[in-house]
């Protein structure tokens, strides 16, 4: 299996989400041969636990190397997270692989329903709920109807499988009791005008928010964030496995997170989750959300973050109703439907 997410120096959900991927792949076929491709301007490029191919950027911009390296690893199955050109899909399908694409943008799912591309992918995985993404609108109907390929499916968020043990022992690591804390996670940060230096103001928020007297644990803040004076209330971890942060966000009386993938995976996991957009996509993604009643949204303000946060942990009868509304809702792990198809596909033709 060859993974290739978009990569860079900032940001890195495309990545987590393929690393989540291929951990669970990697577990339930232990012979299955995994490679990435990313960035080697990516922070976490050298830590990526598959064997890799490290790009000067984004594997998108480099077609001659990826035609030359689908070519001599010859995969089974190629999944292009938001990455990829004409070019390299057409390279995989030439080498006799499947493809999927996954999409989380606009403008990726419109590349991904254009007829040229619909004849290369096997499949199609939209990394967002429906009422989030939105549905298949009428000319994508007559595009399926016409080609009847690729198999499109909705994701509604990806997360590891629950692991009891995995739990215990994250909880033990930062000296937190379940139910009794708020995770707080800002993400790799983007170039979005005026979100330049959100890193930051989410860390300051999970400052304010640890000296309210909330305990409070800040996962992955971007390299460079400064976070002082951290006390007895808030705790600190780099960026960790997919793994440990899901038993971490399961056990979270609430979550705070920018409007990318974690926000969905709060969500999934009927966590209340208050939701900051950092890019320019991510405003709607939240209003979607809010308006499902799933979620609450925020400003790029540390006073804003920490007030919202501040009432939702404390204020009983408000978490609960956005508990109640989250359990209810058709959000779900695609996990499961992912490594169904993976084991489909991979499979020798």
């Amino acid at each position: 299996m060859l993974f290739v997410p978009v990569s860079g120096a900032r940001g890195m959900g495309e990545y987590a989400r393929s690393l989540a991927l291929a951990t669970a792949a990697s577990q339930r076929w232990p012979a299955l041969d995994i490679h990435f491709v990313v960035s080697q301007q990516a922070p976490y490029a050298v830590d990526t636990p598959f064997a890799s191919t490290l790009l000067p950027s984004s594997p998108t911009f480099h077609t001659q190397e990826m035609r030359e390296l689908i070519r001599s690893l010859r995969p089974s199955l190629v999944v292009f997270d938001n990455a990829g050109r004409t070019a390299q899909l057409r390279a995989a399908a030439a080498s006799r692989a499947r493809v999927v694409y996954v999409s989380s943008r606009p403008r990726q799912r419109r590349k991904a329903f254009r007829l040229g591309w619909m004849r290369i992918l096997d499949e199609h995985w939209i990394a967002y709920p429906e009422f989030v993404a939105g549905g298949f609108g009428p000319l994508e109907r007559i595009k399926l109807r016409l080609l009847r390929r690729p198999v499109v499916r909705f994701l509604d968020a990806i997360l590891p499988m629950s692991d009891d043990g995995l739990a215990a022992r994250m909880l033990e690591r930062f000296s937190l009791k379940r139910g009794e804390y708020a995770l707080v996670v800002p993400g790799g940060g983007t170039d979005h005008p005026g979100a330049e230096n959100a890193p930051q103001i989410v860390a300051t928020a999970a400052r304010e928010l640890a000296k309210a007297g909330v305990p409070t644990l800040l996962v992955a803040a971007a390299e460079g964030t400064s976070v002082p004076g951290q006390g007895d209330s808030l705790r600190t971890s780099p960026r960790m496995p997919m793994a440990e942060l899901a038993e971490l966000l399961r056990a979270s009386r609430i979550v705070v997170s920018n409007g990318g993938d974690t926000l969905l995976q709060a969500i999934a996991s009927a966590r209340p989750c208050i939701a900051v957009p950092i890019a320019g996509d991510q405003a709607h993604r939240i209003a979607r959300c809010e308006r499902a009643g799933l979620a609450i949204g925020a400003p790029l303000e540390a006073a804003a973050i920490t007030r919202e946060a501040v009432s939702l942990f404390r204020d009983e009868s408000r978490r609960q109703a956005l508990a109640s509304r989250l359990a209810a809702a058709s959000v779900r792990n695609g996990m499961e439907v992912a490594l169904e198809s993976i084991g489909r596909l991979s499979a020798p033709r």
